[in-house]
């Protein structure tokens, strides 16, 4: 049976990698997009989403969600995206527009009505969710677990503590944690080992219209470099939605820290059980790099 699926995103460079598998593979049945504001503003988040759907040649519904944190001001990524967060190939404007419902909403009726639950794919920061969990708290009965990237087990890369999507919305990531909704954390301690080497981006280079596409993409790319490799953290949730096996967990205790001059957005993960609190999350914590690489790369082989 397909995976019933609501992507929350905020595209930039490697979600656009993300939703490229995501819109095409053929366990998934990709329900909703949702935005956020996170790599880039909402307006280009939301554009970006719309211009990739264009390009696959993908009807999928996209509703706006938050244009900022539910507290801090909003601290994008453009350094790391660009200033448009898909900046290097030349995408022709949309010609779809959001639906008209705020992405709550959206989300709401889709999992409400929903026969089966829904996996929520969220690879940007937690604003949408938390908003949907505080609102309609009645539908995390229909939620069969989060999906997420974000957090980390060791250090950061945002600031020395904190992964970039826990730390835009901490507020909004303790809620989400503190859910009881089922939650997977890809963070960083699996995807600053998910990296395409040299070699994997000149295959992809000259693949198909997708593979040149993602390589011009990646001239902007500062999540790593063309010559060292380039870190996919996006991706490797979507990975774990259809290939579990790669990755190895453990569960946990994870909390979020909100306050704290240096520690906010930091993830606490009790990998020792030192505060024998409730495991509320499973965590990953290893990845089998070479079969991602391979599985990756296969599975663009088959879009256009």
């Amino acid at each position: 049976m397909k995976k019933r699926v609501i992507l929350d995103t905020d595209p930039g460079i490697d979600d656009a990698v993300a939703l490229a598998v995501a819109l095409s593979h053929e366990d998934i049945e990709l329900k909703l997009i949702t935005t956020v504001a996170g790599n880039v503003s909402l307006d280009k988040t939301t554009k970006n989403v719309l211009k990739l759907l264009d390009f696959f040649g993908k009807d999928v519904p996209v509703a706006c969600g938050a244009m900022k944190p539910l507290v801090k001001c909003l601290e994008d990524a453009s350094d790391i995206h660009g200033d448009t967060g898909l900046g290097g190939y030349d995408f022709p404007e949309p010609t779809n527009t959001p639906i008209k419902l705020h992405a709550v909403e959206a989300m709401k009726n889709v999992i409400l009505e929903s026969n089966d639950p829904i996996d929520l794919v969220t690879i940007g920061p937690l604003t949408n969710i938390a908003l949907l969990f505080s609102m309609y708290p009645e539908c995390k009965k229909n939620i069969k677990r989060i999906v997420m990237m974000g957090g980390s087990a060791s250090r950061g890369n945002h600031t020395p503590v904190a992964e970039f999507n826990i730390c835009v919305d901490p507020e909004a990531a303790k809620i989400v944690f503190q859910s009881g909704v089922a939650i997977v954390m890809c963070g960083l301690d699996v995807t600053n080992q998910a990296i395409l080497l040299p070699a994997d981006i000149e295959v992809i280079k000259t693949m198909n219209k997708t593979g040149g596409m993602l390589y011009s993409l990646f001239q902007n790319y500062r999540g790593g470099s063309l010559t060292t490799g380039l870190k996919m953290h996006d991706l490797c949730a979507v990975a774990y939605l259809v290939r579990p096996e790669l990755f190895s967990t453990q569960e946990c205790f994870v909390d979020v820290e909100t306050g704290g001059v240096y520690s906010a957005g930091c993830t606490i993960v009790d990998l020792k059980n030192k505060f024998k609190k409730a495991k509320n999350a499973t965590v990953c914590l290893g990845i089998n790099v070479v079969e991602f690489r391979s599985w990756f790369i296969d599975r663009l082989k088959k879009l256009i």
